[in-house]
């Protein structure tokens, strides 16, 4: 990023040295411009450096390897993480890394996104990403609750990439999406604006092996806004603004039998079911940098707001299932941080900040059952409706101080400590000291190691906070009726590794990692509403060991990672009441599987772009299976998704550039589950995306980017 910033602040310099007119106004108006190119290259620097990676494990994916990988600008957030190590595939958009079931924390130009509801649609767009960074292993001080993981985004500016571009992407299973996206700069104020369409016939995976799915349309809509002012040559401000929504069939799997009788309804066809979800995502985040000598700042404010409907079939949900919930919740968040670092010399930087987030969860939940007999048989074919709306605010608050000491030139160690609380379902808090050590012996080489302390609360949004009694003999009853409160995890999370350069352009590099657990946060999909509840087992433990390639020659660029995982927990501890008995005891005893552990991953890809504007690129993703069975004791078969691609970029005299693109996804066709219904908190099986073409056209009123 900050050779490409140079090169592009090197490149305007000269530009005004060849096109400046000679009178002085104009040569006045040109030489702010290039300040303004300057104080943003500077800003963007240093807000870079408040909150570094300091020796946690830091993958780097550009926009470049972005626009080279499977479906480019229009893939799907989460597969892009996907071709990062250690970042395993699951169901309903999910990804998973180093065997944590979602514990990834999102930064949008060093701003911390608060959670929000997760549902099917990707909130996140890929389009208006300029690089993604994932940083895992131990984290330094600055990064708290969510800690599998920080996906640092830094977005596209109007002011280093000017002009838009206008792009229709479509294919197989009916998808069609429109994109526009704009950016430029106008004095001292830099903005860039995205939105999309999209609507496919695949919103959610597909429960059977069939190449279409059954009632599994899906409209989906993003727009994101950046804007940044620069207030003088040491300060700016920056606003960030997104919306996203979806509206989404649940596909249905034809030939299931009917459990329960309704009254006036003597037969149901399970491929008519009828089923949605609704969803919908907005958040804004105003921020202030300052950069002044040895000091540099941020303090930035979001607002969030999230939506989840679940609207059932009513009369299909029960007669197969015996209960139709029609289920909304809603998430409001609101809060402040701030991030700073102070220079205090050649040895030592010291950096610090809090946060503070207060968040509203609306549960509102209106569920049709019929009643159940002491016999434990359905005693009426007449349903009727349990109200059970609950109301829930939560806050969390932290703050830290730690201290980057460089002892001699190729030994830094960063310590310090963080302390986070939170006041919700109870009142926990903890002190969470960190440590890390750096050694570059060689420009080429850089080991490090670290510990750290980690302090993760439970989503409140999440959260069931269900009234079991009310649903006692009732064909929603619970077998057990035990529902102790979700609590924080607490961790302790050690990681070591090592970089080289072995030639010119080939890096690879090997990381290693354990954590031990108390009070080990899970999710799982409990019910017919396809919403994740979280809950505590007594003890977890994850290890597993990382290696990654790169190799980049001239037109030539590929990378490769491979990962091996192992996660597992013992004794649920928290919302027994979404378990059978007989689960309970045997997680009580024994040590199991996490329901999104995989043994194997690996993802690997490579593009070649040649001097007329064309490129070629390939990529395959692998897994070994996540796990299924009575308490997650068996594990599904291993699958891989191969796709390949090209792009060629056409220049139009005088007009701008067209770029046509194809993508295959799944080459080879192969059919395979990334779930088959069975496990700890898995509801329904799915099927990954059967083999599929699309194409997209995009015309830029401009010179054509790079696809190298």
């Amino acid at each position: 990023m900050k050779k490409k910033r140079r090169l592009l602040q090197t490149y305007a310099a000269f530009a005004l040295l060849i096109i400046a007119p000679k009178n002085t106004s104009a040569q006045e108006e040109q030489t702010t411009k290039l300040n303004e190119v300057d104080v943003i290259g500077t800003l963007d620097i240093a807000r870079n450096q408040i909150v570094p990676s300091l020796g946690a494990t830091k993958y780097e994916i550009s926009d470049t390897q972005i626009n080279t990988q499977s479906e480019g600008a229009n893939a799907p957030f989460n597969e892009v993480l996907l071709r990062a190590p250690g970042v395993a595939q699951d169901s309903f958009g999910q990804v998973h890394v180093r065997g944590e079931h979602a514990n990834l924390q999102y930064r949008i130009n060093g701003v911390l996104l608060p959670e929000g509801l997760s549902g099917f649609g990707q909130e996140l767009d890929t389009r208006f990403v300029d690089s993604i960074s994932l940083m895992t292993g131990a984290l330094p001080a600055q990064f708290g609750y969510q800690t599998a993981g920080v996906v640092d985004i830094r977005t596209k500016s109007g002011i280093f990439d000017p002009g838009g571009s206008a792009s229709l992407y479509g294919g197989s299973f009916d998808t069609v999406r429109p994109s526009l996206e704009y950016g430029g700069s106008s004095g001292r104020l830099n903005y860039y604006v995205d939105a999309n369409y999209l609507q496919n016939n695949l919103g959610i995976e597909n429960p059977t092996s069939y190449y279409d799915a059954i009632h599994d349309r899906s409209e989906q809509y993003r727009s994101f806004g950046y804007l940044s002012y620069i207030l003088d040559s040491t300060s700016r401000l920056s606003f960030i603004l997104s919306s996203s929504g979806g509206w989404f069939e649940i596909p249905n799997t034809p030939g299931l039998t009917t459990k329960f009788t309704l009254n006036g309804v003597p037969s149901f066809d399970s491929s008519a079911l009828n089923e949605n979800q609704r969803e919908l995502n907005d958040y804004l985040i105003l921020a202030y940098q300052k950069s002044h000598g040895n000091f540099d700042m941020q303090l930035s404010a979001f607002v969030r707001y999230s939506g989840i409907a679940f609207v059932p079939d009513s009369a299909g949900d029960l007669v197969f299932n015996g209960v139709a919930s029609n289920v909304n919740r809603q998430l409001y968040a609101n809060g402040a941080e701030l991030d700073a670092s102070y220079h205090l010399g050649e040895h030592h930087t010291l950096r610090f900040g809090s946060i503070f987030t207060a968040q509203s969860a609306w549960v509102d939940t209106s569920t049709s059952v019929f009643p159940m007999g002491s016999n434990g048989n359905q005693s009426s074919s007449v349903p009727f409706s349990i109200i059970d709306n609950s109301q829930k605010w939560g806050f969390i608050y932290g703050i830290y101080l730690q201290d980057e000491w460089k002892i001699v030139d190729p030994l830094v160690i960063n310590f310090g400590a963080r302390f986070d609380g939170i006041n919700a379902f109870a009142n926990e808090y903890q002190v969470s000291p960190r440590v890390n050590v750096t050694y570059t012996p060689w420009a080429q080489t850089r080991l490090h190691a670290g510990y750290a302390r980690y302090f993760t609360p439970p989503p409140l949004e999440l959260v069931d906070n269900q009234s079991v009694q009310k649903f006692n003999n009732t064909t929603n009853a619970s077998a057990v009726t035990q529902s102790s409160p979700v609590l924080s995890e607490r961790a302790h999370y050690f990681d070591a590794g090592v970089t080289q350069e072995i030639v010119s352009g080939l890096q690879v590099g090997v990381d290693g990692y354990y954590k031990m657990a108390t009070n080990q946060l899970d999710e799982g999909q409990f019910g017919t509403a396809l919403i994740f509840s979280p809950f505590n087992y007594e003890s977890g433990q994850i290890y597993g060991v990382e290696a990654t390639a790169t190799f980049k020659i001239a037109g030539f660029s590929s990378y490769g990672n491979f990962a091996f995982s192992r996660a597992m927990g013992k004794n649920i501890v928290s919302g027994q009441f979404l378990f059978a008995q007989d689960e309970l005891d045997y997680i009580a005893s024994n040590w199991v599987f996490l329901d999104h552990d995989q043994r194997y991953t690996a993802s690997a890809g490579a593009s070649y772009a040649f001097d007329d504007g064309t490129t070629f690129f390939s990529d395959i993703i692998v897994g070994s299976g996540l796990r299924s069975g009575f308490a997650n004791t068996q594990e599904l078969p291993a699958h891989y998704s191969w796709n390949i691609g090209f792009a060629h970029d056409v220049q139009l005299k005088k007009v701008g550039v067209l770029t046509a693109r194809i993508d295959l996804i799944n080459l080879t066709d192969q059919v395979y589950q990334l779930r088959n219904g069975t496990g700890i908190g898995v509801g329904a099986p799915q099927y990954g995306q059967r083999r599929s073409f699309f194409a997209t056209l995009t015309f830029s009123p401009k010179e054509a980017r790079s696809h190298d």
